[in-house]
């Protein structure tokens, strides 16, 4: 029996029949291409599409601090909506942050304005690492982040696939460590390289941790989970496997078990010189930033689905520029298995009709689904 082509996990496209599972019909886009499914055209959405580029969204951030708006639901949710129902992209992003889930464990931050995330309590010692709280409740703990997801789901109402997200255990172990962005991860390197057995033990905790909260995030509503790398561009190929890839595979493995419908994306900030380690990865997507074409990912990744990577500058340019950009993107991309993104996030002062240029030029590509 022949249907709408699926690719499993391990890159290999099969049909529908065979996959054994439901696809097409009402489930969107973007979901249907994060399983690996063949569909009508490349979806497109955009990292930190909510944010100070948009002007709706600087009248809630000039004036709340970053915690209340992302910790106060009908205002993150207000947020997370913004972009969509100004451009409707293909996915809607939570509006949140990728260590939100580090005060349930004892690991407080702020948000600084001009400065990022700032850690005043940060974890040095051994002592420090068996302190920590685990991830027991987070209904309890974080009980917005569920109220967000499920008022979105709600909102949204099938006509866009709803994205859930956190940072992978390196990065926010990292963040942990430093107690804020650090050009050089000093403290976190200089513990990697003298007191590796610190440096794992906060690692595996964090990993048990965030197998919990995506499992909270997916039942809340979340239809694809990303872990943000953020940090990954600090570690070498080799530092990366070991610090980085081996614990994210530790959640996938683990949210799988609980979740198997649910598409996992990892996106890799730095990704150039890993595309190899990635290629063992089992995540569903792969995200990349622009510093690697989408032809180089595909080569190195062959079938599996990539999320990336227009350069986000390119919204600063003429029209026709952002346009050449998405088709280079799309062209390479070979219009499935590719969900169009830019390779990091919208930058602040990002024109708003170029966000809408963007969306609007995929939304104009189209391809035929064929049965396999």
């Amino acid at each position: 029996m022949s249907g709408v082509g699926v690719r499993g996990r391990g890159g290999v496209w099969r049909t529908q029949a065979a996959a054994g599972s439901s696809c097409g019909g009402g489930d969107p886009l973007l979901l249907r291409v994060a399983r690996g499914e063949k569909a009508e055209r490349t979806p497109v959405w955009l990292l930190r599409q909510a944010g100070r580029y948009m002007k709706e969204f600087r009248k809630y951030s000039d004036v709340l601090p970053f915690r209340e708006r992302s910790e106060t639901a009908d205002i993150a949710v207000e947020l997370s909506l913004q972009p969509w129902r100004a451009y409707k992209p293909d996915g809607v992003i939570m509006f949140s942050d990728i260590l939100t889930p580090l005060p349930a464990l004892g690991v407080d931050f702020d948000v600084v304005k001009g400065r990022g995330p700032v850690i005043s309590n940060t974890v040095r010692s051994m002592d420090d690492v068996v302190s920590l709280r685990p991830m027991l409740a987070p209904d309890e703990t974080l009980p917005f982040v569920g109220e967000i997801l499920s008022t979105l789901r709600k909102e949204v109402n099938g006509e866009a696939t709803v994205i859930g997200f956190v940072g992978t255990p390196w990065t926010l172990a990292a963040y942990s460590v430093e107690g804020g962005a650090n050009r050089y991860c000093k403290e976190t390197k200089t513990m990697m390289f003298n007191e590796p057995q610190i440096l794992h033990a906060l690692l595996d905790h964090v990993a048990e941790a965030l197998v919990e909260y995506c499992s909270y995030q997916i039942e809340s509503g979340a239809q694809v989970m990303q872990l943000f790398d953020s940090w990954a561009h600090h570690l070498t190929p080799e530092q990366f496997q070991v610090f980085s890839l081996d614990y994210v595979e530790k959640v996938i493995t683990k949210l799988r078990a609980r979740h198997p419908e649910t598409p996992i994306l990892f996106y890799v900030n730095g990704c150039g010189g890993k595309l190899e380690m990635l290629r063992s990865c089992t995540a569903d997507v792969i995200g990349i930033d622009w510093g690697v074409s989408v032809a180089e990912a595909r080569e190195v990744l062959g079938g599996r689905t990539i999320q990336g990577n227009v350069d986000p500058m390119v919204l600063f340019g003429k029209q026709e520029t952002i346009e050449e950009a998405v088709d280079l993107c799309i062209k390479e991309g070979g219009g499935q298995g590719h969900i169009l993104n830019v390779g990091n996030g919208v930058i602040q002062g990002t024109p708003e009709d170029a966000v809408k240029i963007l969306i609007d030029r995929v939304k104009e590509h189209s391809s035929v689904v064929s049965s396999v």
